[in-house]
């Protein structure tokens, strides 16, 4: 049934494996899009399975789908315990996103763990997910779907700027929404960081102590993939195979990678918000807290550098995830050909009923 007001749970894991966040959302379809977080909190992933979603491209295909079950089962139960904890009763539905496991487009592939149907069964709820697959199989990029969000929720700003295990960003251009990924951010600080014993760098902080190395800093720039046109979107894969080999491959201090790598990012986000004058930009995602990346990218740009409440902070993808939920609900399109470079705009996702 088509309703004005919906009340749903949003469910985000990123590449950047800080952790499962959710959000209780109210959304308003009355007049405009309209929303309010009335509960939010990220659960930070255990050894295990940080361990476990780091190697989840290396597992062969049946390890995979048996650690998906796994994985579904601990999901129900992180859900579960956010409602209880929290005494949420009569919502309409659970948007989760799962984990991306794989992410191939150009090999009409994806795959996101934890969306699997008995995750319905385990709530006893309606659960919304699996929003990257169909895309995929009409020939899009299954990536980003938060742009959807951005034009609803976030139209007063000229970028929106998300800065998670990768950076992406979506604009108008000639009335039409377009987004991509941009570059890798915390996919890769984290990685480097875990390396000398901690799970992220804390405000840019031991990054700002190195040295940058230009050598590598231009091998970096030189990457094929900022050199390709929209749509286009990034994974772990390609994390793995272009980026690592090339920075492992100089040697250096993890502090000295840090600050290399934080300059990498800056560049490359200025580039693209740099083509709009007199631009507003909305920046979210958990690299916001990184003080020192945020400092390189503002002295690069005149543009004005927007950073919203902490809760839209951290919490923007899940709300948004959320939204797709409720599009998929009331089957209007949630996804942008224009974004993906899919056959056509589509409501994506399935949906599940217990």
């Amino acid at each position: 049934m088509i309703k004005s007001s919906y009340k749903v749970i949003g469910v985000m894991s990123g590449t950047s494996i800080d952790g499962i966040d959710l959000a209780l959302i109210q959304f308003d379809f009355s007049s405009n899009y309209t929303f309010k977080i009335l509960k939010c909190e990220t659960v930070t992933y255990n050894s295990f399975w940080i361990n476990a979603l780091k190697n989840l491209v290396s597992l062969p295909l049946s390890n995979l789908k048996e650690l998906d079950k796994d994985y579904t089962v601990y999901l129900s139960e992180v859900i579960n315990a956010f409602i209880v904890k929290h005494n949420i009763n009569a919502i309409d539905a659970i948007c989760s996103h799962g984990h991306t496991a794989l992410h191939q487009p150009e090999n009409k592939l994806t795959y996101q763990i934890g969306n699997l149907p008995k995750l319905s069964g385990l709530l006893n709820q309606t659960i919304v997910c699996d929003f990257r697959t169909q895309d995929v199989e009409f020939g899009g990029q299954g990536a980003p779907l938060v742009p959807i969000g951005d034009q609803l929720l976030f139209s007063d700003y000229d970028y929106c700027l998300n800065l998670g295990g990768f950076a992406n960003i979506s604009t108008e251009i000639k009335n039409q929404r377009i987004a991509y990924d941009i570059c890798p951010v915390n996919i890769v600080l984290n990685h480097y960081v875990r390396l000398i014993g901690y799970n992220y760098d804390d405000k840019g902080k031991i990054a700002s102590t190195g040295m940058l190395n230009i050598e590598l800093l231009d091998a970096l720039n030189l990457l094929d993939f900022y050199q390709q046109s929209y749509p286009k979107s990034l994974g772990l894969e390609w994390v793995n195979k272009n980026v690592i080999p090339l920075v492992d491959s100089y040697k250096l201090e993890i502090k000295d990678i840090l600050i290399t790598f934080v300059e990498h990012i800056a560049i490359q986000i200025v580039n693209e918000i740099n083509i709009k004058e007199n631009a507003s930009v909305l920046i979210t995602g958990g690299g916001v807290y990184n003080s020192f990346l945020i400092e390189r990218i503002q002295t690069k740009t005149k543009n004005k550098i927007c950073i919203p409440s902490q809760d839209l902070i951290e919490y923007k993808e899940a709300l948004i995830f959320g939204l797709l939920g409720v599009l998929k609900l009331r089957n209007e399109t949630n996804c942008l050909s224009s974004v993906t470079g899919a056959l056509k705009n589509h409501s994506s996702g399935n949906i599940y009923y217990p």
